[in-house]
């Protein structure tokens, strides 16, 4: 069975993480097809919004140690295509893990269970959270001297207090799922989060998806920047929805008192 498994159903794409044996921590060849999963969710215009979750007890426990760290160090040589295709492009671990690629779409994690390391990295890439009461979150490669270099520096202390996210990042402690929803790092915390996930995915794909790709995107291009600099970047990228056949659809669905029928154009 693949590492990786995908489906998309009423626009919304579930993609789940399948290696359940080693906690679905990313090898070469679940980073590369979890790279494509993500090109796939920005290409495809019948997908507007898409749900990662994973199998068995874990979310994704970061990297793999023995298969993929040992490739970046030199401490193991290329062994199959996964390997070869990794050490040819380090972009596709840093596109699994959503650091350096936008799907320009909803992303929403339905986290089963522990997200550590890389594992909490694509959790910080994507835009809601639900969780499982047990799981636990952390960034530990402090502790194995290595660097959280999946964009954790950068996002962790803009989502959760910063004294909170440094102790984070310098200890390589854990958070319960409990503390991390009191942080404001994850939006609910349920025994079912797949079926949470994939309620909140419905009601946003029913949605105008112009508009909520263009929501998504001034709310990421406007964090931390000056108020007049992002209100006018706010005004650039907002414009344009109102000219789109969907922005006509839905004023006039709501006058006829019917569900608006959008097409993306």
């Amino acid at each position: 069975m693949s590492v990786l498994q995908m489906e998309v159903r009423d626009h919304v794409a579930i993609i789940t993480l399948n290696r359940p044996e080693a906690r679905n921590a990313l090898n070469p060849e679940l980073s590369v097809r979890l790279a494509e999963a993500w090109a796939r969710v920005r290409e495809e215009a019948a997908i507007r919004v898409a749900v990662l979750t994973g199998t068995g007890s874990a979310f994704c426990a970061g990297a793999d140690l023995g298969q993929l760290i040992p490739l970046f160090s030199g401490a193991r040589k290329p062994e199959n295509e996964w390997d070869d295709r990794v050490v040819a492009d380090r972009f596709l671990v840093r596109k699994a893990l959503l650091r350096d690629f936008d799907t320009e779409k909803p992303v929403i994690a339905a986290i089963n269970g522990h997200a550590i390391a890389g594992g909490m990295e694509i959790v910080q890439g994507t835009d809601i959270r639900v969780s499982v009461p047990a799981a636990k979150f952390g960034v530990q490669e402090v502790k194995w001297a290595i660097f959280p270099a999946g964009g954790s520096t950068v996002r962790l202390p803009a989502q959760m207090p910063f004294a909170k996210a440094m102790e984070l990042l310098l200890t390589g402690d854990l958070v319960t799922a409990d503390e991390a929803l009191q942080l404001g790092f994850l939006n609910h915390v349920t025994d079912d989060p797949l079926a949470k996930a994939l309620e909140i995915a419905a009601r946003i794909a029913a949605n105008g998806p112009l508009a909520v790709r263009a929501i998504r995107r001034s709310a990421r291009a406007c964090l931390g920047k000056p108020e007049a600099e992002a209100l006018a970047l706010e005004h650039e990228i907002s414009a344009p929805v109102f000219l789109t056949e969907d922005a006509r659809e839905g004023p006039r669905a709501f006058m006829e008192k019917r569900a608006p029928i959008y097409h993306g154009k």
